[in-house]
């Protein structure tokens, strides 16, 4: 959606998109209009290719600094590992990004640690982005429109995290035609179907990407291999129906799981797998033609299990799961004021709930018995506002501030300790008793000063807060890390960032 308010006149807008041919269009605006553009794919076959790169001029002409946009379009035309396309891996080329560890899909920005990077799918938090142990992440190329990567100056609308913001959005589907793309890699196969259900109406999108390792381990010279599995699978699905002129829904989904067994039935089989769930359920709706509002319900949820499957009375027979979810309303307006300021406002709660691990043995001779780390529930509630300005043709200046509250909810069991950190007793807190909160403001503010059509001076300054944190042994990562909401025992992480740029 975009709204301009101008004055009456003539005017020419261009229209572009990243491989399709741009449109130019002449305008004589007398009265408020509305104008819906398609572009037609810029397909050309040539014999001799000179390939040249100009970055888009909405760098010099943006008040956002530190992000960077990238379509799937540009993530095919990167070299694959082992065949298969990687949005974290690719993430990982750019300035400010660094590894976490080779070969792994993990990530640092700018110094700071993976769990202060936030990963959304179509609005919803990817807790563990990785398959097999970090190698690729779950995230399947051709299910994916666009990736955009805030490597500081996180728009207020965005909190949770001090780092960055990954914000990957999935293809809509085809509103015109039915199309099948696939491919075979040496790891995985993968097969996306879209098309419309009614057409310029509702449109589907399907895809399915699986790997087929443990296919092959049967036919291993090594016959203690057979009875072993390895493999992961991605599923994505969107639903998006426009009703009408000013009301469009969307449903999204993405489930994906990795599964691990060592071992046959007479040998004390080892399992292990971890997967993602998400749904993003999201009503767009225009109460007028400058204000825009986009109403989303998000659900998230991260779980793990492992251990030792019961084989012949074993007595280290056990099993080890963990819960991670997270439930979120969100509201967002836009409202295009004049062609000077664009006002972004809006809302959010959500309900964590913190699982960290259930152990019990499996049988009458095991010798586990059941352990219950303790739950953790918690509440968060966010408010804020932003505002893009235009002060004359050369200075544009984008300031917002975000408000967040985070309480920490029962059932609970907290650990006191003493000065030396020594546990000395606990405190049991009853269903739904708030028992402690922590809150903060976080103001964004950046600025641009347009030298000429080839160059800007940018600055930024924001103050992002975190209140859940990642446990970890492994600077790389595991499927077996725990994250833990902030509590009487751990503060909320907070950080404060600058940045010039030219």
């Amino acid at each position: 959606f975009y709204s301009l308010s101008l004055q009456p006149g003539e005017y020419t807008l261009v229209y572009s998109y990243v491989g399709y041919k741009k449109k130019t269009v002449e305008i004589d605006l007398q009265k408020d209009i509305k104008k819906n553009i398609e572009l037609k794919p810029s397909n050309q076959e040539l014999n001799t290719v000179t390939v040249s790169g100009e970055r888009e001029d909405r760098n010099i002409s943006s008040s956002q600094m530190s992000s960077m946009k990238i379509q799937s379009k540009t993530f095919e035309k990167i070299p694959a590992l082992m065949g298969e396309i990687d949005v974290l891996k690719t993430l990982q080329l750019l300035p400010g990004v660094q590894s976490a560890g080779e070969g792994s899909t993990g990530f640092s920005v700018r110094g700071g640690s993976r769990d202060q990077n936030l990963v959304l799918l179509d609005e919803a938090t990817v807790f563990n982005a990785s398959h097999l142990m970090g190698f690729f992440s779950v995230f399947n190329n051709d299910a994916i429109k666009e990736v955009e990567l805030y490597k500081g100056d996180i728009p207020a609308r965005h909190g949770g995290r001090l780092s960055s913001l990954v914000d990957i959005r999935q293809k809509d589907g085809n509103m015109k035609k039915f199309q099948v793309d696939g491919g075979l890699g040496t790891i995985s196969s993968r097969l996306t179907v879209q098309g419309p259900i009614k057409k310029e109406e509702t449109s589907f999108l399907i895809a399915g990407r699986r790997s087929y390792a443990d296919i092959f381990l049967p036919l291993a010279a090594n016959e203690d291999l057979h009875d072993n599995t390895l493999y992961f699978y991605d599923l994505n699905f969107k639903l998006n129906h426009i009703l009408n002129e000013n009301n469009r829904f969307y449903v999204s989904q993405y489930y994906g799981r990795d599964v691990i067994k060592i071992g046959g039935m007479n040998d004390d089989p080892f399992s292990m797998s971890w997967g993602n769930i998400t749904t993003t359920l999201r009503w767009n709706h225009l109460f007028s033609d400058k204000l825009f509002s986009n109403f989303t319900f998000v659900r998230s949820g991260y779980d793990y299990k492992l251990g030792i499957e019961e084989a012949n009375d074993n007595i280290t027979s056990f099993m080890w799961r963990s819960n991670l979810g997270d439930n979120t309303l969100k509201a967002d307006f836009g409202y295009y004021l004049n062609p000077s300021n664009t006002i972004r406002f809006g809302a959010n709660a959500s309900y964590k709930s913190f699982e960290p691990g259930k152990v019990k043995g499996l049988s009458d001779e095991s010798i586990f018995g059941e352990v219950d780390v303790p739950a953790s529930n918690a509440l968060s509630y966010s408010l804020y506002a932003s505002n893009e300005q235009n002060i004359g043709e050369k200075i544009t200046l984008n300031y917002g501030l975000r408000y967040t509250l985070f309480q920490n909810i029962g059932k609970a069991t907290v650990y006191n300790f003493d000065e030396n950190y020594n546990k000395i007793d606990s405190t049991v807190y009853g269903n739904n008793k708030i028992f402690n909160s922590y809150d903060g403001f976080s103001p964004r503010v950046s600025f641009k000063y347009q030298i000429n059509n080839k160059s800007s001076i940018k600055s930024s300054y924001s103050r992002t807060l975190q209140f859940i944190h990642l446990a970890s042994n492994a600077t790389v990562g595991t499927p077996l890390d725990i994250w833990l909401p902030s509590s009487p025992n751990i503060e909320p992480q907070k950080a404060d960032q600058v940045a010039i740029g030219y």
